[in-house]
């Protein structure tokens, strides 16, 4: 009988014991920069504090104050339209608001003193615009380029770990019409409300748009105005609000909330189950869909009366194929004798007005409001250079491609939240953040607790994940010719800002990594099982109970996918 032969490793053949410790205890802190602190940002620091001892973490804030979105938006009428006990984190509600519907000022009260009461204060540099970022492979290390805009001054930071937690619904612009930069009279962006009160008495005021905030805007300037000139390009399905009308909470509704906290969070439950079980509405010709639409229908043409509006404003497309708008008094107000509403496309604007494609000369406005959104095109605001020689620019130049929605291929150690195609008009978003956020910790912990040197998303996972999507979306109303930033502004183009199901299919896709979908690299010479230890338990470390899985039933849970059941607490 012949010997046996002897085959190479390429494992290191040194491990050395003399400085292990128990299982899975990490070798190194944990380095984080985060881009941003609104809600996505504030959660990812809340959560990195809870889950971890030893870590650094930048966040860092263009802004002078947190709460992102919610900070910089102030424009009149500005308003959730998810019913405020609803617009919180799912673990920390709040009691005291002052309506059923919240004002921006209001929701930005809310997540400051998040920051506040969670002390993520020490971890958030304001008035730092991360301008560039570049993955260093010799140092498995992102360098991050941040402009300290009190000084104007670029200094690079760097950390393992990357979040862009910018969102989308930050990078606004006005719109590109022949001559917007000629108008003579004040130019308002609703993103960038200045400050200051704007005086409309007595003036013809021009807005553009009927988006979310057209929608809130009319209503809430017309009262102040001499006249106002509404420009409409595209119909759209205008909602009665989702939780009933306005209504301001009492002194002793707030006290009832706070006393009685499981009253408030069968409340709060019951606000979320109707959100959730309405995305049948989404699915083309469902019975849902028609139901709502015939609903919709009647409401519009019930606060409108008036055939002539009716015909510019109610769409052909399918309710939601757009997103859906709760307006509260928007409809009325169009029929007010105040209010024009001009229905079109505009090709220029003047220093004194606007020209629409009708053929009716120039409507002259004193002051001119652009309610015409943001760029939604998901491409960074500043240059990500990855592996490899990768540009994240150039590959989302046409299309942007990433994967559940929070990381994108040749990108190692890098996140982002509200990515494209994550449910961002599915259904409620916080919870969704949240998912994301959990599965963000996950990946970390795996990272630290094994060593692991870095991460990245497989390119064939992108890939097929994204084929998925698009083929999913045909059979929705989405996919319908309707002009939507759920399509980058096109009628017709692939659907990039939604997610192929619903939230709570969302939440299911995230509870745990396909670790398969993902590479990743160990230090050089250093055995990846290494994270062993030294043969003791973190139990045995930490001094636990020595005898955990003693029980007196099995309690192990059941897979409800496998077993077709449900736990109704779950």
């Amino acid at each position: 009988m012949g010997s046996i032969p002897v085959l190479e490793s390429n494992a290191p053949q040194v491990v050395g014991h003399s400085d292990l410790s128990s299982i899975f205890t990490p070798k190194r802190k944990l380095s984080v920069i985060c881009i941003g602190a609104g809600a996505s940002g504030l959660l990812l620091a809340y959560k990195i504090q809870r889950h971890f001892d030893d870590f650094l973490l930048q966040i860092f804030e263009k802004n002078p104050a947190v709460s992102g979105t919610w900070y910089e938006n102030r424009y009149p009428g500005c308003a959730c339209d998810v019913p405020s006990h609803n617009y919180t984190w799912s673990f920390e509600p709040k009691t005291d608001w002052s309506a059923n519907y919240a004002s921006s000022g209001e929701i930005y009260d809310y997540f400051k003193g998040f920051s506040d009461r969670h002390g993520l204060d020490e971890y958030i540099k304001l008035r730092h615009q991360v301008v560039g970022a570049r993955w260093d492979d010799m140092e498995a290390q992102w360098h991050v380029q941040v402009n300290d805009l009190e000084k104007d001054q670029v200094t690079v930071h760097k950390a393992e770990i990357l979040v862009n937690a910018s969102g989308i619904l930050n990078s606004w612009r006005f719109p590109p019409i022949p001559g917007i930069k000629s108008f003579k009279g004040p130019l308002i962006h609703s993103a960038a409300w200045p400050r200051e009160e704007v005086d409309f008495a007595g003036k013809t005021v021009g807005l553009i748009g009927n988006g979310s905030s057209g929608i809130q805007i009319l209503p809430a300037i017309k009262d102040q105005v001499g006249n106002l000139v509404t420009f409409i390009r595209e119909a759209t399905w205008v909602a009665p609000p989702l939780g009933g009308d306005y209504q301001a909470y009492s002194k002793e509704d707030k006290e009832k909330f706070k006393s009685d906290g499981e009253m408030h969070l069968t409340m709060r439950k019951a606000i979320e189950a109707q959100s959730n079980s309405m995305f049948g509405i989404f699915h083309r010709g469902s019975r849902e869909q028609s139901e709502l639409r015939r609903y919709m229908l009647g409401r519009m043409q019930e606060r409108l009366q008036n055939k002539n509006l009716e015909k510019v404003l109610i769409p052909e497309w399918s309710v939601g194929c757009r997103r859906l708008t709760p307006g509260t008094n928007y409809l009325e107000s169009l029929s007010d004798s105040k209010v024009q509403t001009v229905y079109g496309e505009i090709i220029e604007i003047t220093p004194t007005g606007v020209i629409c494609d009708d053929g009716k000369g120039e409507y002259s406005v004193d002051v001119l409001i652009c309610a015409t959104g943001f760029d939604t095109t998901f491409k960074p605001r500043f240059p990500v250079h990855g592996a490899r020689g990768a540009k994240l620019e150039e590959m989302w130049k046409d299309e942007p491609q990433a994967y559940l929605g929070l990381a994108v291929d040749h990108c190692p150690n890098y996140f982002f939240t509200l990515g494209p195609n994550c449910p961002i008009g599915n259904g409620p978003v916080l919870i969704s953040i949240e998912a994301e956020v959990e599965y963000i910790i996950k990946m970390l912990s795996k990272f630290q607790k094994e060593n692991v040197r870095s991460f990245e998303v497989r390119r064939g996972a992108v890939r097929e994940f994204n084929q998925w999507v698009q083929s999913w979306m045909k059979d929705t109303i989405w996919a319908e010719a309707c002009r939507s930033w759920y399509k980058a502004g096109s009628a017709s183009g692939k659907i990039l800002a939604l997610w192929p199901g619903s939230t709570l299919h969302y939440l299911e896709a995230l509870r745990e990594p396909r670790w398969e979908d993902w590479k990743f690299d160990y230090t050089p010479g250093r055995n990846k099982f290494a994270y062993l230890g030294n043969g003791h338990s973190t139990v045995e470390a930490l001094g636990g109970d020595l005898s955990y899985y003693i029980r007196n039933h099995d309690d192990s849970p059941i897979d409800p996918v496998l077993q077709r059941t449900v736990e109704k607490d779950k």
